[in-house]
């Protein structure tokens, strides 16, 4: 019987076009869920697009739409871009759609039915980047330390959620590792915010036009960042017939870890519902030491990767810069060196090597596909803690190990053809281990090489990452 993984990116902003980031969070879920489907489990692979709150609606505005058009031109870039890539998520939830609306206004009137949900007045620094309330001790030289800017002071009358009665029970739920959140880094930064305490938060706002007004009370709208949140459950219709929920991985960046990893399950605590079993926290991307910034020019669009590498060789640029759950900074002008030393001259020479030796001399090979365990289980343990890096280091080492032998071994000066067929034969079978496991991070490239490797008679293919 299969076994039913569930996994999630964040819902990115539509307030611009999808980037190098949004691709490289993405692109590792599109890795992970691919790995989980070649090991027979049902996967639920969830993305999408969060468009509601003051930043679409100004986005909207300097583009000179009305926010409903924006969002939905922008939501469609991200659908292209994801689709460009070859990424195969399961579903795609945007928040203005009707099934997220009704998902939010069942989930906060639960909330409201269970006495955690109450009037207030708030007075405090609201972050416009953020789009939320920040406290004094989280700036940093008195500004938000995510968007470099002072936030405003602001008094005005909310509905809050109850977060006081809740901190100790998360505290120990991710002490203990009910809820596991990943890398320990971010863990003991969880608990250092628990442990702080913090304050019971707002879950609208008032005066806000463009987000999903709440449903007992229409002067106030739901703040942005608590409805999406709830694109999770909205999605994955949490308790109807085909209920998928809870998430077996959360994947998000480390700027919004408060959000995930504290008052999104307090807020599921409150409801009854059950956890997520894990959030993985992955580090940001720099560009040559700066941030992205449409103002720096530095913006990287995945498209433009696809264009020029091909997909798989995109896949392979945004996912092999740094190690997954690590900051990294990236030089674009070495992603043309990079794709040539990994791929063309790397596993594209590999191959075109071994296949034209075995063509040139018509020698025959029996081999099959997945049948190095202790390779596989080596690559198992990696994608078990979401060591992408990691199975790439795997996989390209073993790469190393088939060029180093055909140089070693030279078949090509050999006249004997069974002895060459004693030397290619076992390389013929590592490339096919390889291009076994590398399926979920090369699905274009290691379908050729697994079609090609699997005859009898293997025959040199086309190039499969022309030079660059």
């Amino acid at each position: 019987m299969s076994k039913q993984f569930y996994i999630t990116t964040p819902i990115y902003y539509v307030n611009a076009k999808p980037h190098i980031g949004h691709a490289y969070t993405t692109a590792a879920a599109d890795v992970i869920s691919r790995w989980h489907k070649l090991q027979g489990n049902e996967t639920y692979f969830l993305t999408g697009t969060d468009e509601h709150g003051a930043k679409v609606s100004q986005a909207a505005q300097e583009a000179g739409k009305e926010p409903q058009a924006f969002t939905d031109e922008i939501a469609k870039e991200f659908e292209s871009a994801w689709k460009n890539l070859n990424i195969e998520n399961t579903d795609f939830i945007r928040t203005t759609s009707d099934r997220h609306k009704k998902g939010v206004a069942k989930f906060l009137g639960e909330l409201k039915e269970k006495g955690v949900l109450y009037e207030g007045e708030y007075k405090g620094l609201y972050c416009t980047g953020c789009e939320s309330f920040v406290i004094e001790r989280e700036l940093v030289d008195g500004k938000c330390p995510h968007h470099n800017k002072a936030p405003e002071q602001v008094t005005e009358k909310n509905w809050f959620f109850k977060l006081s009665e809740y901190i100790s029970k998360v505290r120990e739920l991710v002490e203990s590792d009910t809820i596991k959140i990943s890398p320990d880094f971010a863990k003991k930064e969880v608990l250092g915010l628990l442990k702080q305490g913090l304050d019971d938060f707002s879950v609208t706002r008032e005066n806000v036009e463009w987000g999903i007004k709440l449903p007992w009370d229409e002067s106030q709208t739901i703040y942005v960042w608590v409805e999406a949140l709830q694109n999770y459950i909205s999605a994955s219709d949490y308790n109807g017939e085909k209920a998928k929920w809870p998430a077996d991985v959360h994947l998000i960046g480390k700027d919004i870890i408060k959000f995930h990893c504290v008052y999104w399950p307090a807020m599921l605590i409150a409801a009854g519902l059950e956890l997520p079993k894990e959030i993985f926290v992955h580090g940001f991307f720099t560009i040559d030491g700066e941030k992205m910034s449409k103002s720096l020019g530095n913006v990287i669009d995945p498209n433009d990767l696809v264009k020029q590498y091909g997909i798989d060789g995109a896949r392979y640029l945004i996912l092999s810069q740094f190690p997954f759950g690590q900051d990294g900074d990236v030089k674009a002008e070495k992603f043309s060196e990079q794709y040539n030393t990994a791929l063309a001259n790397g596993i594209g020479n590999v191959v075109s090597r071994v296949s034209n030796l075995l063509e040139k001399d018509s020698i025959s090979v029996d081999i099959k596909q997945g049948s190095d365990k202790k390779l596989k289980d080596k690559v198992k343990k990696a994608f078990e803690k979401h060591e992408l890096h990691e199975v790439l280091s795997i996989l390209w080492a073993e790469l190393t190990i088939i060029d180093e032998t055909l140089e070693k071994e030279k078949p090509w000066e050999l006249d004997n053809v069974e002895k060459k067929k004693q030397i290619l034969e076992p390389l013929a079978q590592n490339i096919l281990n390889v291009a076994d496991l590398l399926q979920p991070f090369l699905p274009e490239s290691s379908s050729e090489i697994i079609k090609q490797f699997s005859s009898k008679s293997i025959k040199k293919g086309k190039p499969l990452f022309p030079r660059k």
